[in-house]
This record gives C-alpha cells, structure tokens and sequence, in this order.
C-alpha cells in the first residue's frame, strides 16, 4: 500500500470517528451513463421531499414522520452546490425546459426533521438527518473501469471493440499510418489524441456507452495537457524506450493515477448509498450492439464500487461501504404504464452480473423503472386497425403536441439481451422508436413536487430505513 493511500485511509478515519458526535448523515451518490437524467433526478427528488404531497410510497412522508425537510450548506467547502434552485425554475417555469447535463461534481445537503415512531416517538423528540446527494458526469463515471487496467489491455480491448463501427473509421485511417515502436513525437501524440476524442464524441451520440477516457469528452481544467493526451495503439513486437507506445503508455497510467483514483478516492469511497440511472430505451433504439456496449460498461463500472454492509464497529471506524443500490431505467414515461414492468425486467437483465457481484457482497440492490418528471399522460389510439397504449407530450424540437408509440418491448428479456451479445446488427422483427420530449406545463398544488413515476419508491428503497 502506497504512503499516499495509508495517509488518506488514516484522515477518513479520524473524519469517522467525528461524525458518532455530530447529527448523522447518508451520502447518496447519483450515478449514471451520458443523458440519463442525474441533473432531472436530483432537482425532482429534492422537490419532491420538500414537498411531499405526491409521495405516498415513502412511508416515512406517508406516516407523517418528516416534520420538516429543508436545505443547508453543504459539509465540504471545496466542492460546488447543485444549484438546484435553477434547475428547479427550468423544469417548473412558465416555459419549461430541460436543465444543462452536469459539467463538474456537485452536492447538496438536504436536512430532515423526524419524529420517532412507536413508543420512542413519546420518549425522544425530533430527530435530525442529513442527507447528502453528490452528482457528478456520467462521462467521469466510465473511468472507474480503467482501475487496475494495463495501457495493452485497454488498447487492446478498445481496438477490436471499435474496429466495425463507422464512427472510428478516421482514427483507424490515422493509427495505420503510425509506427508504435518509433520514437515519440509530440505532434504525432496530439494528432491521435484529437482524432480519438473525435470518434469518443461521435460514439456517444450514436448511443454507445464505454466511451473512455472519459474526461477526454468533458476535459476542463486538464484540456490539452499530457494527461489527456494519449490514445490506444496496437501491440508492437519491440517497444524502446522513447518510443511512442512507451509514453502512450506512460500518461494512461498518470491519468488514472491523477485523474481517476482522486475523483474515486474523494467522492466514491465516502458514499452509503447508490443509484445508477441508465436510458435502457436509448440504447434499445440505437441497437443490439449499443445495448451489449452498455450491459459491459456497467459491468466495469461497478466493479470499482465497494458494495456490501458495515459492521458497528468498522462504522465507528470510518469504514464505508455502499449497502443499497438501485438500478433504475429512467423515462418510464415514455412508454404506457402496461410495458413498465418489461422495462424493469430487462434493465434487471442488463445488470444482473453487477447486481449479482453486490448481492453476494451482501449490498441490498433492486431494478426500477422509473420518470424522475413526468413530461407525459397516456392516450389509447387507433392505427391501422390496431388499439395501441401511447403516451402524449410536447415535443422538444416544435413545443407541439403529438401522440407517441415506441413499439411493444418483449415480454421476456433475452430477445433483447441475446442478439445483443451475438453481436446482431439489428433486431429481427421489431422497431422500438424513441422520441425527445420537454417538460410538460405545471400548475402545481401547495405541498406538491412535480409529477413522477415512481420516486417515492424509489426515495423508499434508497432511503427508507434511516428515515
């Protein structure tokens, strides 16, 4: 174990032993891949237990129990506020309108009054709980998967993954002309650099998911330094030093030393609870192969999490562990309610290796679909001779009303798991559509949160229990 690591194992502790003293606090982490919905999730879920009228599943709001919720400052000075407040004036204003993706790591502390239940509710007054929500990008997360990865096995791996989409076809024109054994040469670096960083943008937005390095997609402060510019190379027979490969090699292992580990060491130790939130009907849309890329870039992601419960005394210590995890397909909404519980199933099926690593670690997981806002209402309609189950909302390129049908989702989840790791091309007799809606226009009542699909179960799984 390295000094660095000892030390900062040893300033955890010591914050540990603080925190029996203090009121305690849960730290959620929202997770999730590019346009899942984090920055939607946060703002609803926070509005929604402010106001706690549409939360009949949380049983702690339905029960009366929280007295009072409201926001403080968050414990940690150095990281930014979720500005929630303008995240919420963009979902509930005049003219609604989806909030920007989250660029940086952000958190917000949200504080619970809460009254006992039972015969400790006569005996003690209130409670206070903290709970701290930490959001940061989805293009951040993918890079929890290189730890513990060799610059060969990555290359290695994302060489053949990428060699048949058409999208990495000007970084595989460029690495033919480059000779990995010649000596390095810094123009040779940044032109590879860059041309990758094309293909990882043009990946995305053709809906794959293990698109990595990911700061390379939203690079900050670090644009155009050496930890960021390197890029994967195929195998040489003789690597000299000097020579181009060895550098590559050199700045993969600086990025996950300097980028990675402090981003997983400062956010992912200190986290009890987890959600992940993943837009299963994108990559459904996008095909067979969009959806394997997903199944295994969750798979390696989560395998850098430390799943599974505390004991009292590793507690008290400052040991932590994520012990309950949900897994939620986001934009329920724009599938009737009568294909929701396919929808669940086949998220189950996409992490059930991850889910299955958490529960024999012994972490509390669960599968959901859900809407943090709901954008849409059903509507039955006709066409060609069929009675479909649609939904209807405002479309986000017009602001128009119009009817919506994405297809029927299979009733068992291996017609869409299979192809996928066959490495089908498409989907044999089916055609699942997805359309881009706005938010919809609300009137909302004292004591309401916007409308969802559900968030209080969803509030409940992940919160539950401490409330």
């Amino acid at each position: 174990m390295a000094l660095s690591d000892i030390t900062g194992a040893l300033g955890r502790t010591i914050e540990g032993l603080a925190q029996p003293f203090s009121d305690p606090a849960i730290r959620l982490g929202v997770t999730g891949l590019s346009r899942a919905g984090k920055t939607v999730f946060i703002t609803a879920l926070v509005a929604n237990l402010m106001d706690r009228g549409r939360m009949p599943g949380l049983r702690a709001a339905a029960e009366g129990r929280i007295l009072s919720a409201f926001l403080q400052p968050q414990p940690d000075d150095t990281v930014p506020r979720f500005d929630y407040e303008a995240h919420l004036a963009a979902l509930t204003g005049p003219e609604p309108h989806w909030p920007e993706s989250t660029r940086a790591v952000s958190e917000l502390r949200l504080s619970f009054r809460l009254r006992e239940s039972g015969i400790l509710g006569g005996v003690r007054g209130p409670r206070t709980l903290h709970l701290d929500i930490v959001d940061y990008p989805g293009e951040w997360l993918l890079d929890l998967g290189l730890i513990g990865r060799s610059y060969a096995g990555w290359a290695g791996d994302v060489l053949a993954r990428i060699a048949g989409r058409a999208e990495a076809a000007g970084y595989l024109a460029a690495l033919a002309n480059v000779d990995a054994a010649a000596a390095h040469e810094e123009t040779v670096a940044k032109a590879l650099a860059e041309t990758f960083t094309h293909y990882l943008a043009a990946a995305r937005a053709a809906g794959y998911s293990d698109c990595t390095p990911g700061r390379f997609l939203l690079p900050g402060e670090l644009a155009g330094s050496p930890v960021l510019t390197f890029a994967p190379l195929p195998a040489a027979t003789a690597t000299p030093r000097g020579a181009l490969w060895r550098e590559m090699e050199r700045r993969f292992e600086a990025y996950k030393e300097k980028v990675v580990k402090p981003f997983f060491r400062d956010h992912f130790a200190r986290i009890d609870r987890q959600v992940v939130l993943v837009d299963a009907l994108g990559a459904i849309h996008s095909g067979p192969r969009a959806v394997e890329d997903m199944r295994t870039a969750m798979a390696d992601i989560l395998a850098a999490f430390r799943p599974g419960k505390v004991g009292w005394l590793m507690g008290l210590l400052g040991a932590r562990r994520v012990e309950r995890i949900l897994f939620a397909a986001t934009k329920a909404d724009h599938l009737h309610h009568t294909q929701h519980t396919r929808l669940t199933a086949i998220m189950a099926a996409l992490v059930r290796e991850a889910k299955d690593r958490a529960d024999f670690a012994g972490a509390d997981t669960a599968a959901m679909s859900i809407a943090a806002l709901r954008a849409t209402v059903e509507e039955t309609v006709t066409h060609e001779g069929r009675v479909l189950d649609a939904v209807r909302g405002r479309l986000l390129a017009t602001g128009r009303e119009a009817t919506f049908y994405a297809g029927d989702l299979p009733q068992n989840a291996a017609e869409i798991l299979s192809p996928a790791r066959q490495g089908a091309t498409g989907w044999l007799d089916a055609d699942y559509r997805v359309m881009s809606f706005a938010p919809a226009r609300l009137n909302l009542k004292p004591g309401e949160g916007p409308p969802h699909i559900r968030l209080d179960r969803a509030a409940e799984f992940l919160l539950g229990d401490r409330l």
